[in-house]
């Protein structure tokens, strides 16, 4: 990597800083195309230094040559005065954060590595030559620093390096023994190891056959904090405990959350976090294992010293993700995810009502706490994800984001749609919320053809954030229609749980008076219809071309018609068998599940599949039957495969790939063809 001078810098990361002006405002004066997919840059990642002063992010953009992501290291000031560009080349460089001080960042990157295994960086603040740190063998999982800087306790999963390169056999006797990007599980697990700064030497602190999850050091040095599975056999439960550990070796663990006594589980997707004086954590109190991921994650906080845990955000019907603690320990902030949004909220530290910092129709994807500041990354619908600034902390109605990146300023050359939201009633009345967004250019009294998209999930939703495959086919002359169903989060327990053990009944009919809606309103032609989704998505729309008839053309990525056949074969048997019992003592449940494949005789729709043939969160062969189902019937179909993908593809070319697919598909069955704008792959 070439030293940059600070000047240089600065100069360089015009692309990046901030420059808002009335041209961000204007009308642009094209549409998008599959080709502007390689010019979108990605900022994520955000840390904010000790002082606060500092922020480093990532900003990942598309690497053609190699056909892969390719991130770089970016420092900015809160105050906005200045950003830098602190890491360039070829190799992905990703999660930052600052090594004890605002002095030095660290990174993890596979640079050079001959199997792709990330390794620790650090770079002085100052510029120069980033200086690799460890070279340990099967890489780094995560890392967290003590507050002086000399250590860092590196979560790394037990060496699978064999002496020799010749291909073994694969034993397994794990309950759950498959799992998505990890391949087949055996006994080798993570566990936190200490890495001592001057002398490189790595010491283990943990063992046993469970892994250690998202390392927190404390602020007061004296204690790790991390997730862990400890029971009898981890991979029946979703239960994951906090625990602590001095950093030394030959410590024991210590046990903060009991959860199973309880019934209500920690959640591991975002970390705990501890206070300012090192006195509590902070943390998402899940539900029991019988909810599984229906199940709400409330804010809560436990003392670091032991005791009862304490729910501090109250009775709310909503989930929130990623906390963080204000600089002075006061408050908590977090993400509330609240009806196709995704808000800054926080709550006192003692608890009560939860203050809606940053509202409305937005994304907020990070916050991140730091001295007295706060920093977020956040997108709307035409606006990707950006780093932005909390201009006041004080959780008033005059706090304001204060923009401080412009990663895609060639957005404002382009006329991207506008999205509102919308409500409907299903078949027995229930109101669904969701949004419609009409195509570019779009004239009042025109039908156009439209397409119903299918989340993921079920326990996800369709958000007031930037979706480019929605701007992609409004840009292609496509109403875009997508409904929160039952099932959906973001509208409470009750609603998320709805469909538990019956996928494909309510949620049906409720996306279904999406369409409704989009005809009677006269936006959407009855007769050019389309449905699509990936995941969840594809299965709901299996669900739905089996119930009804009107769809010209589906898509349906990576998902699942056949459930009863994807016993074993996935990464969900725990999630399965809690949800609808064993196969053997519930059958009906298995089969009334199943009903896309089982009654494939009632599907007319012509139906593109896809999938990635490494994917064991929904495998291929569940596609692979749908389309052979369609194809002994005779009805349209296809099925595409991308060699080495798993169940999220990550190869840009793939995905330029799919999106052209996704318009030539629906362009060709709904009789648009003069929109389509494919790609001549084959």
């Amino acid at each position: 990597m070439k030293f940059v001078t600070p000047l240089r810098a600065a100069v360089a990361a015009s692309l990046c800083i901030v420059a808002i002006s009335s041209a961000s405002a204007q009308q642009g004066t094209r549409t998008l195309s599959v080709a502007d997919m390689q010019r979108f840059q990605y900022v994520s990642d955000a840390r904010l230094s000790p002082s606060g002063d500092w922020i480093a992010y990532t900003v990942s953009r598309t690497d053609t040559a190699h056909d892969r992501a390719n991130g770089d290291i970016w420092l900015a000031r809160w105050d906005g005065t200045r950003a830098v560009r602190m890491t360039y080349g070829t190799d992905d460089e990703h999660s930052p954060q600052f090594a004890g001080s605002d002095h030095a960042i660290s990174f993890l990157s596979a640079r050079g590595e001959p199997h792709d295994s990330d390794q620790l960086w650090l770079l002085s603040t100052d510029g120069g030559e980033a200086h690799k740190l460890t070279s340990v063998k099967d890489g780094i999982d995560d890392y967290s620093w003590a507050p002086d800087g000399k250590r860092v306790v590196l979560a790394l999963r037990d060496s699978t390096a064999d002496a020799d390169s010749a291909p073994h056999p694969i034993v397994l006797d794990r309950y759950q023994f498959k799992q998505d990007v990890e391949g087949y599980l055996d006994h080798h697990r993570v566990h936190l190891w200490l890495f001592d700064v001057a002398t490189q030497a790595l010491t283990q602190l943990t063992r046993g056959d469970h892994d250690e999850m998202m390392p927190e050091w404390s602020p007061d040095g004296s204690l790790i904090l991390f997730s862990s599975k400890q029971q009898k056999d981890p991979d029946r439960s979703d239960n994951w405990d906090l625990y602590v550990i001095a950093p030394s070796a030959g410590a024991t663990p210590r046990q903060l959350t009991q959860n199973d006594l309880d019934d209500s589980d920690p959640q591991w997707e975002s970390r705990a976090v501890w206070s300012p004086d090192s006195k509590e954590i902070a943390f998402l109190q899940g539900g029991p294992d019988s909810l599984l991921y229906f199940a709400l994650q409330r804010l809560a906080v436990v003392p670091a010293a032991g005791g009862p845990v304490r729910i501090v955000s109250g009775s709310l019907d909503r989930s929130f993700v990623h906390p963080g603690w204000s600089g002075d320990g006061k408050w908590i902030y977090a993400l509330l995810e609240d009806d196709g949004s995704m808000i800054l909220a926080r709550v006192a530290r003692e608890g009560g009502a939860v203050q809606r910092v940053l509202d409305g129709p937005r994304v907020v994807a990070t916050v991140t706490t730091g001295g007295a500041h706060v920093a977020l990354v956040q997108s709307t619908v035409t606006h990707p994800d950006e780093l932005f600034a909390l201009e006041s902390a004080g959780g008033t109605k005059g706090d304001t984001a204060r923009q401080l990146t412009d990663a895609n300023p060639w957005l404002r050359e382009i006329q991207l749609a506008s999205q509102e939201p919308i409500t409907t009633k299903s078949k027995d009345g229930t109101a669904v919320h969701g949004f419609l967004m009409r195509p570019v250019g779009y004239k009042t009294g025109d039908r156009v053809p439209a397409i119903l998209r299918l989340h993921g999930g079920p326990v996800s939703e369709w958000e007031n954030g930037f979706e480019l495959s929605w701007q992609m086919l409004a840009a292609h002359g496509f109403d875009v229609i997508g409904m929160n169903p039952r099932g959906s989060s973001g509208r409470g327990l009750a609603w998320g749980k709805a469909i538990f053990a019956h996928w494909g009944e309510k949620d049906v009919q409720d996306v279904l008076s999406g369409v409704d809606y989009a005809v009677a309103h006269g936006i959407a032609d009855p007769h050019r219809l389309g449905i699509g989704g990936w995941s969840y998505g594809a299965e709901l729309t299996d669900y739905v071309i089996a119930s009804d008839t009107r769809f010209k053309a589906a898509i349906a990525g990576a998902g699942i018609g056949n459930v009863l056949a994807g016993f074993g074969t996935d990464q969900y048997v725990r999630e399965y068998t809690d949800e609808l019992g064993v196969p053997w003592k519930h059958l009906d449940a298995w089969l009334r599940v199943s009903y896309p494949f089982l009654h494939a005789d009632r599907i007319v729709t012509p139906t593109l599949f896809m999938a990635g043939d490494q994917d064991y969160n929904v495998p291929l062969q569940n596609s692979e039957q749908m389309y052979q189902a369609l194809r002994s019937l005779g009805v349209e179909t296809q099925l595409v495969i991308y060699p080495g993908q798993f169940h999220g593809l990550t190869r840009p070319s793939f995905l330029a790939d799919r999106m052209s697919r996704y318009l030539a598909w629906y362009s060709s069955h709904l009789d648009a063809g003069a929109n389509a704008d494919v790609l001549t792959t084959h």
